[in-house]
């Protein structure tokens, strides 16, 4: 995985020595299509097949998280929701229209063992 070192401050602070952190560099993205072309290289089922289950699954997910579960993705890891919302001072004077939900991703044991072992190096600075 390639890295890039980026120089950060305290919150609040824009003078002063920062420190130097790791970051991802990011090389592009993989779609739905992408994934399931790699996954179609690796068994007897087509893109068509996968593609299909995939966006069938990306239509469940969403009533299940605004219905109240979690939703358990094998050895990937479960998908919650929660809530922002401005607070109000009494039940009355609160507004439902601040709501605003959130998903949150926790990955498993397993699946963060395999993105842990890992290789770092740093980006390649581009000759211009």
């Amino acid at each position: 995985m390639k890295i890039k070192l980026i120089e950060r401050r305290k919150p609040g602070t824009k003078t002063g020595p920062g420190k130097f952190y790791a970051s991802p560099v990011n090389v592009g993205k993989k779609t739905l299509r992408d994934i399931a072309h790699d996954i179609a290289g690796r068994s007897s089922l087509t893109r068509g097949d996968i593609l299909n289950v995939l966006s069938n699954f990306l239509d469940e997910v969403p009533p299940l998280l605004r219905d109240g579960f979690s939703v358990q993705l094998g050895e990937l890891g479960t998908l919650r929701i929660t809530l922002a919302s401005n607070g109000a001072a009494t039940k009355k004077e609160f507004h439902a229209e601040s709501i605003k939900p959130r998903v949150i991703f926790r990955p498993s044991a397993r699946f963060m063992k395999r993105i842990s072992d890992n290789h770092y190096e740093a980006e390649s600075k581009k000759k211009e």
